[in-house]
């Protein structure tokens, strides 16, 4: 049955590079052909593979789906994003003139919704490779796998172990019994984000082709632009607190929308993840401000701050919502490597933070800090009361003890993987700071990192081995960790 989703799954990306062509057609480029071949490609591809399931039927015949382990629901998720990439990047290497490494770098970054770019000149690209960009962003930011779960009859794809593998958070909160019926319903959410934040763009001094793009990659949290100054290139306030509000609505946990939808209001008002989110914007937004009013008095790089309390709110509000939510873009003032050393650590940690789970934010997501708050305040507390029966609730909930002892082997984990990166990046001649930001931002999905990646420039001078393993961190970090580097482990090909 892997055959058969992975079919369905190539023909579903076969229908969004009909649509590029289509946008690449209406602009009366010539560019469009490529995207149909590429879609022609990935629909043959699928048809093979179904086929080759039907005839695997036939032969052994029974329905082999039913057997479908949870070690196969990781290699199906995990291996859909890496095919979704290797389709994705040909029109990058065909149209864009750019290398193998660079052409997979850029459309991993994409399907991750992560943003980091090695071009230099977005503009150049044209319409239907803006696109492209968007509609890639916009389709990894709800998951492929969800996106075939909505759009394809559940009778095909209703394995939770699927799904779940791709979910992001600490445990998969299904809005209905079938998981299908979750899929479409946390559908239905993100495209009226989708489009509510599009017509409010096009209320500003955006055109629709930018608003809508602009439009994708804000609730997907992605970050790609149509102009290489980003959010910046417009010059407005106005599109910075739309980008902003946004950014921040795209960062809480979608079913909690849903739960709006149909009057739930219980559920939204003890989701202790949803008010810990808001509370550490605030408090960061706080910060900022006040760090704006301290350095432009006494620091040396005075001039690239913001002046005035309504700018510097507006800068802190901006720079928050960008980096909380791994969203990633840049306005006017925005390089915070230029605003001084003080500002560094408090970015990395909104962006080793994140959003909520069940959002389209990277990180490793508010839920699991407090978690690992509570787990250790019991551990404090116990050393005091050994005896005492201590248990780490959300909510309403209790959290299990297997789920407290996940959450904190994936923070290890997390440590883990951003030191061996930050040592691998470094014998490639990259300093620690920009090796440190680049590793922790590929694994947040954020975009920027720090030092020669930061906001002001891109990643196109990292060494191509090194664009290798931060597109494989990228990987890890959209799919939770745990989905891909199970797949490298010497129990996974056990029976």
């Amino acid at each position: 049955m892997k055959k058969k989703i992975f079919g369905i799954l190539l023909q579903l990306e076969s229908l969004f590079l009909i649509l590029t062509a289509t946008v690449s057609l209406f602009f009366a480029e010539k560019d469009w052909w490529m995207f149909l071949c590429c879609a022609a490609l990935s629909f043959t591809i699928g048809a093979v593979a179904i086929s080759m399931n039907k005839w695997e039927l036939r032969r052994n015949g029974m329905d082999m789906y039913r057997y479908l382990s949870r070690s196969d629901s990781f290699m199906i998720v995990a291996l859909a994003w890496v095919l979704f990439s290797l389709i994705g990047m040909i029109p990058f290497i065909s149209l864009a003139d750019m290398s193998v490494t660079d052409a997979f770098f850029e459309t991993m970054s994409a399907f991750t919704t992560t943003g980091a770019s090695v071009i230099s000149n977005v503009e150049s690209l044209g319409y239907g490779l803006n696109f492209w960009r968007a509609i890639m962003q916009w389709m990894g930011g709800l998951g492929i796998v969800v996106f075939t779960f909505a759009l394809v009859p559940s009778g095909d794809m209703r394995n939770n172990n699927i799904f779940s593998a791709e979910a992001t958070g600490i445990s998969l909160d299904k809005l209905s019994p079938k998981i299908g019926s979750t899929a479409r319903r946390l559908l239905m959410v993100y495209l009226m984000l989708t489009g509510v934040c599009t017509v409010f763009y096009y209320l500003g001094p955006m055109s629709a082709f930018d608003s809508v793009c602009h439009g994708l990659t804000t609730v997907s949290t992605g970050g790609f632009s149509t102009h290489s100054a980003s959010i910046a290139y417009f010059n407005s306030p106005y599109i910075e607190y739309v980008a902003s509000i946004f950014m921040l609505l795209s960062s809480l946990n979608f079913g909690l929308y849903y739960y709006a939808l149909i009057r739930r209001w219980y559920v939204i008002k003890t989701n202790e993840e949803m008010n810990g989110f808001l509370r550490i914007v605030a408090g960061f937004v706080i910060l900022f401000v006040v760090l704006f009013q301290f350095t432009s008095r006494t620091s040396e790089s005075a001039h690239t701050l913001p002046v005035g309390l309504e700018e510097e709110f507006r800068c802190a509000l901006f720079h928050v919502s960008t980096i909380i939510s791994s969203t990633g873009y840049a306005a006017s003032k925005f390089d915070y490597v230029s605003w001084g050393n003080i500002y560094l650590m408090p970015t990395i940690f909104l962006m080793i933070v994140g959003g909520c789970a069940g959002s389209t934010s990277g990180g490793i997501k508010v839920v699991r800090l407090i978690v690992c708050l509570k787990a250790l305040r019991n551990e404090f507390l116990k050393q005091l009361h050994p005896r005492a029966m201590l248990g780490v609730t959300l909510g309403n909930r209790v959290v299990s003890d297997d789920m407290v002892k996940r959450t904190l082997s994936f923070l290890l984990i997390y440590v883990i993987l951003v030191l061996l990166g930050v040592s691998i990046l470094s014998f490639m001649d990259m300093d620690t700071v920009t090796s440190l930001g680049s590793c922790i931002s590929a694994l947040s999905n954020v975009g920027p990192g720090a030092g020669l990646t930061g906001p002001a420039s891109n990643f196109i001078d990292v060494h191509d081995a090194g664009k290798w393993l931060l597109s494989f961190y990228m990987l890890v970090g959209r799919l939770e960790i745990f989905t891909v580097l199970m797949l490298f482990t010497p129990a996974f090909y056990k029976k």
